[in-house]
């Protein structure tokens, strides 16, 4: 028999939008159960680049000063090697936020972060190795879900149910939503080496003929995102370890005398890439965000950034309709319609980049060079404000509307 409890809303996903939603809706006082299915949040090679939109949401919430002590390294510019020329893409110095930069954080940190601040709370309850794995529907209307923990199945009835369950959400096939896929032309292998004195600070990206890797600055490690066409795994292990570190050191030479700390391909992990979206988010009950609702290529790491700005939005918009009782589907609607916009254009502008950049420089047997329309950013500085902001902003940013309960 299994066990059953009550709440107002319970988020299925204890990744940044469901905590973030769920941090926000128990300081608005909504009693919230935040599901996370692994005992802690120590996953690496997850989204760990937190923009200036999020570091303003720090600020609104009086908690700025203490995030920046954790520990992280900063992003004030982006810069790309294409061929032989480099570019200085986005400059975040003239950004109207109070953090002018992108802070490079373990995404466990910043889970643990919130999680820490949700439970000063009482109506804030997470639940560690707690998967959602099936919805309850009566009479049209989700009203529940079940959860397998250790201590067996748990029924959760609740107004809401909130699926922020990632790109391969249980509950968004439980509700038999169905995503378009928007296609992706490449798979990413990361994968770390250290970071010595004398190397860069910069965080950047270089291009060559059939291959592309972004490095990110990790203080004391360089966290590295190897880029290959869609399916080309089998082939780059099938030529070699060898051959993969001596590509890497092809691309960034500084880094051929500590290749070795890639020992085996159980160095190396595979992120294979989604671009997707729901074309509706919600029924009667139920509401997906974040990943869940629509995955966004790893281009820009705009992704934890937008499922953030979801979860603010979805508080704004539902925090005091959960505590009245009275959450309409038109609400949730609401949401989706708020957050549309802005997860359009950041997806359209990533397929662009994947079909018209990415997917050339992974075909070509020719060293690449520059879009002309590019070298503006050199030529011209003040044009890297504007992809500072997308990136560092996106689009319509959210801010901080529920109150906080007394």
């Amino acid at each position: 028999m299994a066990s059953a409890i009550k709440t107002t809303c319970c988020v299925a996903g204890g990744g940044p939008a469901g905590m973030m939603l769920g941090f926000l809706l128990a300081r608005a006082g909504v009693a919230i159960i935040v599901l996370e299915k692994h005992p802690d949040f120590l996953r690496d090679f997850r989204g760990d680049t937190i923009h200036p939109s999020t570091l303003e949401l720090m600020y609104e919430l009086g908690l700025l000063d203490e995030f920046l002590k954790l520990p992280h390294s900063r992003v004030e510019r982006l810069s790309g090697q294409v061929g032989e020329t480099t570019i200085t893409l986005a400059d975040f110095s003239h950004l109207p936020t109070h953090c002018k930069f992108i802070a490079l954080m373990p995404q466990w940190d910043f889970l643990d972060f919130l999680a820490a601040h949700g439970k000063r709370y009482p109506s804030f309850d997470l639940r560690m190795r707690a998967e959602a794995t099936n919805l309850i529907e009566e009479r049209g209307r989700i009203v529940g879900l079940r959860a397998k923990t250790p201590d067996g199945e748990l029924e959760i009835r609740a107004d809401l149910i909130v699926g922020c369950d990632g790109r391969h959400s249980t509950l968004r096939e439980r509700a038999e939503f169905h995503a378009d896929s928007l296609g992706a032309p490449m798979d990413i292998l990361w994968f770390r080496v250290s970071r010595r004195q004398g190397d860069t600070a910069e965080t950047f990206g270089h291009m060559e003929a059939g291959m592309m890797m972004v490095m990110l600055n990790r203080t004391d490690y360089w966290q590295c995102a190897y880029l290959i066409p869609k399916g080309g795994i089998d082939r780059v292990k099938a030529k070699g370890l060898d051959a993969f570190r001596d590509s890497i050191a092809f691309m960034s030479p500084f880094l051929r005398d500590r290749l070795g700390e890639i020992k085996s391909w159980g160095d190396v992990k595979l992120l294979t890439v989604a671009v997707d979206r729901l074309p509706c988010w919600h029924k009667p009950g139920l509401l997906c965000i974040g990943d869940a609702a629509h995955a966004m290529s790893p281009i820009g790491g705009v992704g934890i950034n937008l499922a953030i700005q979801d979860a603010v939005a979805a508080a704004n918009i539902l925090a005091a309709p959960l505590k009245q009782g009275r959450v309409t589907e038109a609400l949730l609607e609401a949401v989706q319609q708020r957050r549309t916009m802005p997860m359009h254009v950041i997806q359209w502008l990533q397929i662009q980049i994947q079909n018209n950049v990415l997917s050339a420089v992974l075909g070509s047997t020719t060293r690449p060079k520059p879009p002309f329309a590019a070298k503006f950013f050199n030529w011209f500085p003040v044009l890297r404000r504007l992809p500072a902001r997308l990136i560092g902003m996106g689009v319509r940013p959210e801010h901080i509307r529920t109150p906080e309960a007394r």
